[in-house]
């Protein structure tokens, strides 16, 4: 009976032993697991420390460049409104002088209205041998000049035309020749384009000096332009502008010739 008594005491003692090992393991495997997640919670955290670290500064890297994308464009904001101004203000002195270009062609296209209608002034009467000599039959040669004038101002071409072809056979020496034959070429104008093309000509090619020729030149120009003869016009402006540079006719071809 002792027996068993020392045997379940000795028995109990060994369970209480092995109770508390296996109690001090557990807290060893607890404290392991503690420092375990401790150490993984730290290198978690010092992970999104480094994240946050990286957003921060790409966050930042945003902002600047967006401070920046701004500023230029601020800056090329001013710049386009300054190179706009300075445009118009281009613009308003092109305009400017584009008006006074238009209104002194547009004086000088008045110039050579008035000047077709008028002769050109003149010396002495003169004739085929002798300046004092009027051809029997025929008027002086200034009252035949002004006769053949007023009937193309009245409209009638025919006879003006008639006029001034005697005027030039009587007195082909005569001053007013040139403008005798430029007024034949403006009594084809309206009605015979080749016939008043080859008056034109023979101005230029008889009386080169004359101011008529210039503007027998510029004539014939308008003359191929309503043709539809672009090129051949051309040749004609520059021709004005080349041999009467000063005249108020190369003024008005280099006019057409930029359109």
């Amino acid at each position: 009976m002792r027996f068993l008594i020392s045997l379940t005491a000795a028995g109990v003692t060994l369970s209480g032993c092995a109770l508390k090992g296996d109690v001090r393991r557990v807290e060893r495997q607890l404290q392991e697991f503690r420092a375990e997640a401790a150490r993984a919670d730290s290198a978690r955290a010092a992970e999104l420390d480094s994240s946050l670290a990286a957003v921060i500064a790409l966050l930042q890297a945003v902002d600047d460049s967006l401070t920046s994308q701004q500023n230029q464009s601020r800056r090329m904001h001013a710049e386009t409104r300054a190179d706009m101004i300075d445009v118009r203000r281009q613009l308003v002195q092109i305009q400017e002088l584009t008006g006074q270009s238009q209104q002194r062609l547009t004086e000088l296209r008045q110039q050579l209205e008035r000047r077709d209608r008028q002769p050109v002034a003149i010396g002495p009467e003169s004739g085929p041998g002798d300046p004092g000599v009027v051809v029997p039959g025929l008027p002086p040669p200034e009252e035949l000049f002004s006769l053949s004038l007023s009937q193309l101002r009245r409209g009638s071409p025919g006879a003006a035309r008639t006029g001034f072809s005697q005027f030039l056979q009587a007195y082909a020496s005569h001053e007013r020749a040139p403008d005798a034959q430029y007024f034949i070429g403006e009594s084809w104008a309206r009605s015979d384009v080749d016939s008043a093309a080859a008056a034109y000509n023979a101005v230029v090619a008889n009386y080169p000096d004359s101011p008529r020729a210039p503007a027998s030149l510029y004539k014939l120009g308008l003359l191929a332009e309503q043709e539809g003869d672009a090129s051949v016009a051309r040749v004609f402006f520059e021709r004005v502008m080349a041999g009467y540079p000063r005249s108020e006719e190369a003024a008005l071809a280099r006019e057409r010739l930029n359109r």
